[in-house]
């Protein structure tokens, strides 16, 4: 069987259908701040983690069982290798934004990424849902991406201006330089809480530019960065070039994307600050 030429975007949506039915079973706060001991990627793992994990895995179980080759990359198990592995990469992250999710907070997403190499130059599908404003982004290699089906792309006001930026920021005392020599360049910034929902803003032409203040994940950007890139937009990871900006669950690195190239360095420059 061919894994990239599944059907990813209706595995996506099953997954989706089914994290809606945990975030349902646990409506407040308090049900949602149960922990279970910490995942494949470093951070405390919550039980809605992991049951929205379960939920992607049950879809690449089920793939599998076709007779598909790939290896999974997710936040929680770590890599899985399933039908002997191969070079095909699923890069998942069930629940970007848990601390949104864990409070409620309604901008928390889906971030699966198929690609057909280990490095993000390699990423051939790409899809995010936002489950606050219940919105699917995708986007294939060579294809275009798509908000709810319909094609979109970046966009800058005119005369230049960087109008809004969003910054994904964690401890303040990351963010304040970075916010500092963001002065006098952008008119606005916006704290999404979800690296994947603010990159996928800039593919939808919402923001003219994104950062993070700190080293992102490979499950945090795989899917946006494309997104973005098929938008018509750009992304760097740092210094590195995507090809060697790899999708193994250790790869860490900063993120920042925008409209054009002038939008692009921009940030980039503010992120060293």
């Amino acid at each position: 069987m061919d894994v990239l030429a599944a059907d990813w975007l209706g595995i996506c949506r099953r997954v989706v259908a089914a994290q809606r039915r945990v975030f349902a079973a646990t409506a407040t706060s308090a049900e949602r701040t149960a922990y279970e001991g910490v995942g494949e990627g470093g951070d405390r793992t919550l039980v809605i983690d992991r049951e929205c994990e379960d939920a992607v895995f049950a879809e690449l179980e089920a793939l599998a069982a076709q007779g598909a080759s790939f290896v999974a990359v997710s936040e929680e198990r770590g890599e899985v290798s399933f039908g002997g592995g191969g070079p095909v990469r699923v890069v998942i992250d069930p629940i970007d934004g848990s601390l949104n999710a864990r409070r409620t907070i309604p901008s928390h997403s889906l971030s699966l990424a198929v690609a057909s190499g280990p490095t993000m130059a390699d990423v051939e599908f790409g899809f995010v849902h936002d489950f606050g404003a219940d919105e699917e982004f995708a986007a294939r290699r060579g294809a275009g991406a798509t908000l709810g089906g319909r094609p979109i792309a970046v966009s800058r006001p005119g005369g230049g201006r960087i109008e809004v930026v969003g910054v994904e920021a964690a401890e303040p005392e990351r963010a304040a330089p970075i916010l500092a020599a963001l002065g006098g360049g952008v008119y606005r910034v916006r704290v999404v809480g979800s690296i994947a929902i603010t990159a996928a803003y800039v593919a939808a032409g919402r923001f003219d530019a994104m950062l993070s203040t700190r080293p992102c994940r490979s499950v945090d950007a795989a899917a946006a960065q494309l997104l973005v890139r098929e938008a018509g937009g750009e992304v760097a990871f740092g210094e590195l070039p995507l090809a060697e900006a790899g999708l193994g669950l250790d790869a860490r690195y900063p993120i920042a994307g925008g409209a054009d190239a002038a939008a692009l360095r921009l940030v980039s420059a503010a992120a060293r600050a």
